[in-house]
């Protein structure tokens, strides 16, 4: 999440658990840790014949620090494994305010992760443009930071762009995508991208940052992440698809209600 929205955040968590006190108990002690497994269809526009069916696993917004243990990346980290998808994406933000203390931990932490295809990797807005980049790449995992990497299954190729939470100017996003000769599946921290990967025809984006709101209050919502085109899971705008992950870890308080995190396992057909 921003870092602007901790205020707003704080402020709701507040009011959240002070009206329900014992979700706010059950979200701090059991929910956040309660890692589950989401599988889903993921519409690319297209989607060259090879890669239909592919399987991808996203794992998103991390934050390993003091209040995200390292039992629970490892946790992740088995649990997307264990499906062995063929290709992995990490979405970013793998610490919190950019602590670079906890840059090499995690990075050593998300290590074990294997897919035939590669590991990618983009950057949150809380992850440090230096260290953990650094750290990610010394593990063997390729951090795309508005790079294209074209990747080939029987002669059938689409094109992998990454872009960062920063990333935001429109010439800059369609330099990266537009006009390739394959199509593009661009990992985008921020889901405010996809108006943009909309317009430039981008097969379908993977997207992080929202938390899934962290907090979704009943007959309320997820008031934390109503700026956002798709808080969680699956949307489209035009013939471009997007999946928003929960994410694994929290941000600022330790807390997660009606909201778990999840690890996404994607599978690839043609929209």
């Amino acid at each position: 999440m921003a870092l602007t929205r901790r205020a707003a955040l704080k402020g709701l968590i507040a009011t959240s658990l002070g009206a329900v006190t014992g979700a706010g108990v059950y979200g701090v002690g059991y929910e956040r840790h309660s890692i589950g497994l989401t599988r889903a269809t993921l519409d690319v526009r297209s989607l060259p014949t090879a890669w239909h069916g592919l399987r991808i696993a996203l794992l998103t917004d991390i934050h390993h620090s003091a209040l995200v243990p390292a039992d629970d990346v490892a946790r992740a980290v088995a649990l997307a494994n264990e499906q062995k998808p063929d290709l992995i994406v990490l979405g970013g933000d793998y610490i919190t305010e950019m602590d670079r203390t906890f840059a090499e931990p995690v990075a050593e932490l998300l290590a074990p992760l294997s897919a035939p295809l590669g590991v990618f990797a983009i950057l949150g807005n809380h992850d440090d443009d230096r260290y953990m980049p650094a750290a990610l790449e010394r593990q063997g995992i390729t951090v795309l930071r508005e790079q294209r990497k074209p990747i080939t299954i029987r002669g059938d190729s689409i094109e992998l762009a990454g872009i960062g939470y920063w990333t935001r100017d429109a010439a800059k996003i369609a330099d990266l995508v537009a006009n390739r000769p394959h199509p593009v599946l661009l990992l985008a921290h921020d889901p405010r991208r996809l108006a943009r990967a909309s317009a430039l025809g981008v097969g379908a984006v993977l997207s992080g940052h929202t938390h899934g709101g962290q907090i979704v209050l009943p007959g309320i919502g997820a008031v934390a992440a109503r700026k956002f085109p798709v808080t969680a899971g699956k949307g489209r705008m035009g013939g471009t698809s997007i999946f928003v992950s929960r994410g694994i870890g929290t941000v600022y308080v330790p807390v997660r209600i009606n909201c778990p995190p999840e690890v996404a396992i994607l599978t690839l057909k043609e929209a």
